[in-house]
């Protein structure tokens, strides 16, 4: 297997084992709630499942997601469209191995440099996937084989965005901040599972 097709392998396998975590986590911790508790929550300081989230979760998929940015101007080959895409994944992947080295406080809400570091890497990592889904629909919609996912692309970002201003709304009637999250980061994991899926069956 060469390096350009490991990379795009690493684009289907990050978002697949992303998600397969949260469900399993949370699964092993009865008391936790995808709907009111973030995820960060399951990769708590001192939590049954923060090594599980915070290395394998957070630090290992941010691993795979650099390899596949890495690996993507090789295969699309789209000039620096495909480069400003590889760094909007690659920034999203940094942020996510950012989030698993400074884990969140017990409950996301403490006040300690770790629970800084988190959100900001969190939420540098969220933006940067919504950016490249975004770019993804607007700078190749016109690609040969990948303007078939520009409007695709471009809803995931929009719906993600939806979300996490939901989760941040504090006057959110629905009060489902947890739920709001895990829609968003859904919706993004998806959108990478389903574009670097396109990518493997490219000619």
């Amino acid at each position: 297997m060469n390096l350009r097709r490991f990379g795009i392998y690493c684009g289907i396998v990050a978002p697949v084992l992303w998600l397969s975590l949260i469900a399993v986590a949370g699964a092993m911790r009865p008391e936790f709630s995808h709907v009111n508790q973030y995820i960060s929550e399951l990769g708590e300081r001192g939590s049954a499942t923060e090594i599980l989230m915070r290395y394998i979760g957070f630090e290992f998929s941010g691993f795979l997601y650099l390899c596949f940015a890495a690996a993507l101007p090789a295969n699309l080959r789209a000039g620096w469209r495909s480069a400003l895409l590889a760094v909007f994944i690659g920034l999203d992947g940094l942020g996510r191995i950012g989030a698993g080295v400074f884990a969140c406080d017990p409950g996301c809400d403490g006040l300690s440099s770790s629970q800084a570091l988190h959100r900001l890497f969190a939420t540098t990592g969220f933006s940067a996937a919504i950016l490249a889904a975004i770019a993804c629909g607007v700078l190749l919609r016109t690609h040969a084989w990948l303007g078939s996912l520009s409007g695709y692309s471009i809803g995931s970002g929009i719906l993600a965005t939806i979300f996490l201003l939901l989760m941040t709304w504090d006057s959110n009637p629905i009060l489902a901040s947890g739920l709001s999250e895990h829609l968003a980061t859904g919706a993004l994991s998806l959108w990478l599972l389903v574009f670097a899926a396109r990518l493997l069956r490219a000619p």
